[in-house]
């Protein structure tokens, strides 16, 4: 079953890799997307501040969810309007299905509506005879060619003029030329008696006002507001998250969503409305009426759950989207089942089912970058990492998952057997049976493993002489790269540390375990995070801080950590106290000697590369800026979005590893060769092994530079 499950989803990932044109065009669309979100975020006074306020906005509300759908419910009822509290979508259908027979409604005409979608409302409405047309243009598209939505603010994103126009030669039996603004006439001219003539219009709601018992629909198009106020009937389905206290809270959410979808400050159109005008009555029509169904479908036990909870406070923006790097290639209809992306995979797992959600979860590489555009800042990875887990309980792990989730066992192994693991792993015909048996790929160059790590090293040089005096005591967290593979690197960061006064020890310590949570197995990570933890703490609490030069490691010590011990007090004690490598270099230097600016790498022009889980600490600012002080060129090379390594995710072969991840990577590598830069730096090891494959470009550790120079003691 398991087997079956990803071959079906590596076909789909072969697919789309192979409709480049597609794949061009909507890593263009997700980078505008990203681009125009960057501009207008810093247009805003409080800048990406407005992400605090959207989520102690939707935080506050979800705790008093019931009272808020209770009070929202009477308000609604008071403006003359009915209510109608579904607890699933067959409970929905049926309730719009009696207003149809009751009203022989023959036509609905519908505006853009996730949550309509996710009941698929639209069939059951078609076998009772009536005639349903989406009226939002990418709804539109899809619905002719009986597609689902590609994304969740553009359904039709993965279209060409070429397509849509092809499309709609086939609807209007007319001449369509291949031109958008002719397209948009043809349209318009299409829908307009649809508009007119409609017995029921559908919408769903971006948000609902407790305090007024309004509904906010928001569109670029102007649809939703002919729907919504035309026809005789309107029917809105909504979700019960989509409920806030008061019109202040409403409008922050109208700010987030199309800043974060789109980069613009306000959707072109806002409709804020509440009960039914009387029009029409009199004229031998029956009344026109306004029917709100609230659904629950699964969202109160997601609201009972957790790991789960978070979901909740999904805005439905796109944002997570807009940046995850495999959805950027492969696509909606490849990563997602009807709520597509990122925060799709939570959402399939509760109103789905856990084996819709599985089917697609493997395409999260776990970069992490969705949580850090999320306006709600929801942790996304995590949830996904659940999904995994659960899945995994179910039907066990994939071999190669398993094998890299091991990946500290087997680098110590690789250094117990060196020089010979090492003339293995540059053997073809090793690497050959390797890839048969383990699922590495045996394109992907692999570090090397040395007899003489980090521990033995320390162990070996005895005690140093310690100040009396130290500036700082810091406890070196080496992660396995430093300690087993490069172990020279590790030597080069405690030779800077203690260059500058620092007090340097290297206790028991194990590997940062990222892979457990990528891969999902949150039992194994909770586990080896409380290892890490105890083992931290006693030195923590002598006042020593943790220092890596890993930027994951890094971060589980100070974001994965907390999490995942819910936030335990001994947790949040390491996390406070842990620093990257050059942040705390930084710190020495103004302490010790002022950070006097120097020329040694004057001349040198250096392109640097940020991983993902680097951006939520310091985005390699105190990297960039020491060599800087150094007088190297160092420019920031960037598209938005993953390299596509994503740790240990491009060793992988085939789709759901190699293949994605160099097709993740082509536009990071030509940006790179396009800089015309010297020689990479990139703080990540495994990001270093992705970028020298496919640019062909030297890349280098900064620590590297800092040894070139004798710096690094």
């Amino acid at each position: 079953m398991l087997k079956g499950r990803y071959q079906r989803l590596e076909k789909k990932i072969d697919g789309a890799l192979k409709e480049r044109s597609s794949r061009t065009a909507l890593y263009r669309a997700m980078k505008r997307g990203r681009d125009s979100r960057h501009k207008a975020v810093g247009a805003l006074p409080a800048g990406e501040g407005f992400r605090k306020t959207v989520r102690s906005i939707k935080v506050r509300c979800l705790e008093q969810q019931d009272e808020l759908v209770d009070r929202f419910a009477t308000k609604v009822r008071e403006r003359g309007a009915s209510v109608f509290m579904a607890n699933d979508g067959p409970d929905a259908i049926s309730y719009i299905l009696d207003i149809v027979k009751k009203r022989s409604a023959r036509t609905v005409a519908k505006s853009k509506s996730l949550t309509s979608e996710e009941i698929e409302v639209n069939h059951p409405l078609e076998e009772a005879g009536v005639d349903v047309i989406e009226t939002d243009l990418g709804e539109l598209i899809i619905q002719k060619v009986n597609e689902k939505p590609f994304h969740l603010v553009f359904p039709a994103v993965h279209k060409t003029a070429v397509e849509v126009a092809e499309i709609f030669r086939e609807v209007t039996q007319q001449d369509v030329p291949h031109d958008v603004d002719a397209i948009m006439r043809i349209v318009r001219k299409y829908l307009r008696p649809i508009f007119l003539n409609a017995d029921i219009g559908m919408t769903g709601a971006n948000v609902g006002v407790a305090e007024t018992g309004a509904i906010v629909i928001e569109t670029n198009e102007g649809n939703a507001r002919l729907v919504s106020s035309i026809p005789d009937v309107h029917i809105c389905i909504m979700g019960r998250e989509k409920i806030v206290d008061t019109v202040e809270d409403a409008l922050q959410m109208m700010l987030a969503h199309p800043i974060s979808a789109v980069g613009q400050h306000l959707t072109t159109y806002v409709t804020m409305m509440g009960g039914r005008s009387p029009l029409g009555v009199g004229d031998g029509r029956s009344p026109r009426e306004s029917h709100i169904i609230v659904l629950d479908n699964g969202r109160s036990r997601m609201r009972e759950d957790p790991l789960f909870k978070d979901a909740l406070n999904c805005i439905r923006c796109g944002a997570c989207m807009n940046i995850c790097p495999t959805y950027g290639v492969v696509g909606g209809h490849t990563f997602g089942y009807i709520y597509p992306g990122p925060i799709g995979i939570p959402w399939t797992s509760e109103v789905h089912g856990l084996d819709k959600a599985a089917e697609f979860a493997p395409l999260c590489v776990s970069c992490g970058l969705c949580k850090e555009i999320c306006p709600a800042g929801i942790d996304i990875p995590m949830m996904i990492a659940g999904v995994k887990d659960r899945d995994g309980e179910q039907n066990g792990h994939p071999r190669v998952n398993r094998i890299l989730m091991a990946a500290e066992g087997m680098a110590k192994f690789g250094c117990a057997t060196a020089p010979l693991s090492n003339w293995m792993m540059r053997n073809g015909l090793f690497r050959w049976a390797m890839e048969a048996f383990t699922g590495i790929d045996r394109r992907r160059a692999l570090p090397p493993f040395t007899r003489q790590t980090l521990p033995k090293w320390f162990r070996k040089r005895g005690a140093v002489q310690r100040s009396k005096d130290p500036v700082r005591r810091a406890v070196f967290f080496a992660d396995i790269y430093a300690a087993y593979n490069a172990p020279e690197l590790g030597r080069a960061a405690v030779g800077a540390l203690e260059a500058l006064g620092c007090e340097v020890i290297l206790p028991r310590q194990r590997g940062s375990g990222y892979p457990y949570i990528g891969y999902g197995d949150l039992k194994r990570a909770e586990k080896l995070a409380d290892e890490n933890v105890r083992l931290m703490t006693p030195h923590v609490e002598a006042g020593y801080d943790v220092v890596a030069t890993e930027p994951t490691a890094a971060y589980c010590l100070k974001v994965s950590y907390p999490k995942l011990l819910h936030g335990r007090s001994d947790a949040v004690a390491v996390a406070d106290r842990t620093y990257e490598l050059f942040a705390y270099l930084e710190m020495l230097e103004t302490l010790a000697v002022g950070g006097e600016e120097t020329s040694l790498y004057k001349g040198r022009r250096f392109g640097f590369h940020v991983s993902c889980h680097q951006r939520p600490l310091d985005a390699g600012r105190q990297a960039m800026d020491y060599l800087r002080r150094r007088g190297a060129d160092v420019e920031l090379v960037q598209t938005g979005t993953c390299c596509g390594m994503a740790g240990t995710f491009g060793m992988k072969k085939g789709m759901l590893g190699y293949e994605l991840s160099q097709a993740v990577g082509e536009p990071l590598f030509q940006a790179f060769q396009e800089a015309n830069v010297d020689t990479i730096v990139t703080e990540s090891s495994v990001c270093a092994i992705h970028l020298r494959e496919g640019t062909g470009i030297k890349v280098i550790h900064p620590l590297e530079l800092l040894m070139e120079r004798g710096e690094a003691g």
